[in-house]
C-alpha cells in the first residue's frame, strides 16, 4: 500500500513526464478503438448488405434443396414450422419463398429468368426488396381488375426484353405436378440494376407463384432474420434440433464461398491492425523508458538509502499501471463521441458504393463492447510489459553511476 501511495505521488510530482506518458497511452487507446471500430463496422456492414439482400441470417429447406434445388423439394408442414419460429425469441422476422427457372417472353424477345415468389408483407421485413424498387411501385398480393397479378422484374430482364411499367410479360415453366406452367403478368416495378443478384429475377406474389407452379401451399425456403446477427449459427443449431426433418442453414453455409473469401480478407486486415498495435506498443515503451532514464539520479538515491531492487520495480510498475488506468479512462471518454459519430453518421465516400441495387454513401464503424474493451486490455497489457525492462534497469543501477549521471 505504501509503494502504491509513493507511485501515485510520483505521478503528481512529475507532471511533464506523466503528461507525455499519459498522452501516448490515451492516443494509443483512441487509435486502437477507432481502428477496431472501422474494421468491425466495415465487415458488419458487408454482412448486412449481403444477408439483407437475399439470404437472410438463416435459411430452412427440405432435404438437400440448397445444394440440388428441385421444384418438388418443398416444405409442406408450414403451420408447425411457423409456430416454432414465432415462439423463438431470438427470431426477429421470417418470410417464405418459392423458386423456379422459367422462360420469359415479351413481344418477339425471350430471356431465361428466375421466378421468385415472396410474401409481399413479410418479405420487406427480411430483405431490402422494397428498397430496391427503382421504377414503379412495390406490388401487392391482389390481382388487378382484369385478373392479372403484378410482377417485379430485375433490370437485366427489363433491358433484354425492353419492358416498362404496365407492359405484359409471359412466363413459361414446369409445374410441380409435371404440367406446363404458363401465365401472363403485368410489370409493376423494376428492381436493382444490371449487376444485382436479382438482375434476371421475376418476383411474383407468393400466392400467384404457387398457383403458377402448381405448388398448392408449399414453399421451397424460409429466410429468417435473428435479433443478433452474430448469434445466427447458435440459433440455427437450436432450430435444427426442433425441426430435424428439415435442413436449417446459417448464411455462412448458404454462401460458403463468400464467407471464406471474407474471412481471408479479414485476416489480411488483422495484419494491418497488428501494425497499428505495434506502433502503439513502441510509443508506450518509448515514453516509459524515457521517463525512467530521466530519473536515473533519483533511482540512484533510492538505491543508496537502501531501497531494494524489487521495491523499485514495483514502484515503476505501479506508476505505469496507474497512468494506464487514468489514460484509458480519458481515452474512453474521448472516443465515445468519436465512435458514436462514426457509427451513426460515418465518413462520406467520394463515390457511392452500389451493392445489389442499393447505394451506400457512408463508411461506418461499429459501437460495441468489443471495440472499447479490446484496446483497453491491450493498453494495460502493453503497460505491464513495457514497465519491466525500465524497471529492471533502474533496480540494478549502481548508486555511484547513477549519482554521477547528468
Amino acid at each position: 500500500m505504501l509503494i502504491l501511495k509513493i507511485a501515485f505521488r510520483n505521478i503528481l510530482r512529475q507532471k511533464r513526464r506523466s503528461l507525455l506518458t499519459g498522452l501516448s497511452m490515451t492516443g494509443g487507446y483512441i487509435l486502437c478503438a477507432w481502428s477496431f471500430s472501422l474494421v468491425e463496422g466495415s465487415y458488419g456492414n458487408i454482412i448486412d448488405m449481403f444477408t439483407l439482400d437475399h439470404t437472410g441470417h438463416i435459411q430452412i429447406h427440405k432435404d438437400n434443396y440448397l445444394r440440388k434445388p428441385k421444384i418438388y423439394k418443398t416444405i409442406n408442414n408450414r403451420k408447425a414450422l411457423e409456430t416454432i419460429l414465432a415462439s423463438n425469441e431470438q427470431v426477429s422476422n421470417f418470410s417464405p419463398r418459392v423458386f423456379s427457372p422459367a422462360l420469359a417472353y415479351a413481344g418477339k424477345k425471350t430471356s431465361p429468368v428466375r421466378v421468385i415468389g415472396v410474401d409481399v408483407e413479410q418479405e420487406p421485413t427480411t430483405s431490402r426488396l422494397a428498397q430496391k424498387v427503382k421504377t414503379g411501385e412495390y406490388f401487392d398480393a391482389n390481382p388487378d381488375s382484369d385478373g392479372y397479378f403484378k410482377a417485379m422484374i430485375g433490370q437485366g430482364v427489363a433491358d433484354t426484353l425492353q419492358l416498362d411499367i404496365g407492359d405484359e410479360i409471359v412466363l413459361i415453366s414446369q409445374g410441380a405436378d409435371g404440367s406446363i406452367a404458363n401465365d401472363i403478368f403485368i410489370i409493376g416495378a423494376v428492381v436493382g440494376n444490371r449487376t444485382s443478384y436479382d438482375r434476371l429475377g421475376v418476383y411474383l406474389p407468393l400466392g400467384a407463384a404457387q398457383m403458377f407452379l402448381s405448388l398448392g401451399s408449399d414453399v421451397h425456403e424460409y429466410a429468417i432474420i435473428v435479433e443478433n446477427k452474430d448469434d445466427n449459427e447458435a440459433v440455427a443449431a437450436i432450430l435444427q434440433d426442433e425441426m430435424p426433418e428439415l435442413v436449417v442453414s446459417p448464411w455462412q453455409k448458404v454462401e460458403e464461398t463468400f464467407y471464406r473469401t471474407m474471412q481471408a480478407d479479414k485476416q489480411g486486415n488483422e495484419f494491418t491492425l497488428g501494425i497499428v498495435i505495434f506502433i502503439v506498443f513502441v510509443g508506450v515503451l518509448n515514453t516509459v523508458l524515457m521517463s525512467v532514464l530521466e530519473r536515473t539520479r533519483e533511482f540512484g538515491v533510492l538505491r543508496a538509502i537502501g531501497s531494494r531492487p524489487l521495491e523499485i520495480i514495483k514502484m515503476i510498475f505501479l506508476e505505469t499501471m496507474l497512468l494506464a488506468g487514468i489514460s484509458v479512462g480519458i481515452g474512453v471518454v474521448l472516443s465515445i463521441p468519436l465512435i458514436t459519430w462514426f457509427t451513426y453518421v460515418g465518413l462520406l465516400l467520394p463515390e457511392p458504393i452500389d451493392m445489389s441495387g442499393i447505394e451506400f454513401q457512408y463508411m461506418k464503424g461499429e459501437f460495441s463492447w468489443y471495440v472499447f474493451t479490446t484496446p483497453m486490455w491491450l493498453i494495460f497489457m502493453f503497460s505491464a510489459v513495457v514497465s519491466i525492462p525500465p524497471g529492471l534497469r533502474a533496480a540494478h543501477i549502481l548508486p555511484r553511476d547513477a549519482l554521477g549521471s547528468h
